[in-house]
């Protein structure tokens, strides 16, 4: 399995289920897990991108600590990928745009807690790294960007 091919199946799950599971590290060392909605963009490969509000508790954690890691999963746990790297806090309107676009309808609990578009941020993860765990099979594949 390559970079491309296990980023076609994150991309299948995220398409299938909508969320994934996102981990960070605060400013002490502890780290904290939330299910967001994420999404790929065509002529971004091994970029995965969620929308958050800068005055959300994950924003300054990865300020202080760059590196995370995204789980996605199907339901029945029959396919588990974790994709680790850096993520990088993009304030940019065009991409804000595009990403706002590629979720759409998605994103409903999302608005209940940030009201305004404008007042988002990007959160742009890079791949480095993918661990593709089939558990009823007995594989893991390890795959580097």
């Amino acid at each position: 399995m390559d970079s491309r091919e296990v980023m076609n199946r994150v991309g299948a799950i995220i398409e299938a289920h909508g969320t994934g599971l996102l981990a960070t590290v605060d400013e002490v060392g502890n780290p904290h897990l939330r299910w967001l909605t994420p999404t790929l963009l065509q002529g971004s490969p091994g970029v995965i991108y969620a929308l958050t509000a800068p005055r959300f508790s994950k924003v300054v954690q990865v300020r202080a600590h760059a590196r995370v890691e995204w789980m996605f999963q199907t339901p029945t746990l029959d396919e588990v990928i974790s994709v680790r790297g850096p993520l990088n806090v993009v304030e940019n309107p065009s991409l804000r745009s595009e990403v706002l676009e590629a979720l759409g309808p998605r994103l409903q609990t999302f608005w209940k807690l940030a009201h305004d578009a404008r007042d988002l941020v990007v959160l742009e993860t890079v791949a480095e790294e993918a661990i593709r765990y089939l558990p009823m099979l007995g594989r893991k594949d390890i795959v580097h960007f």
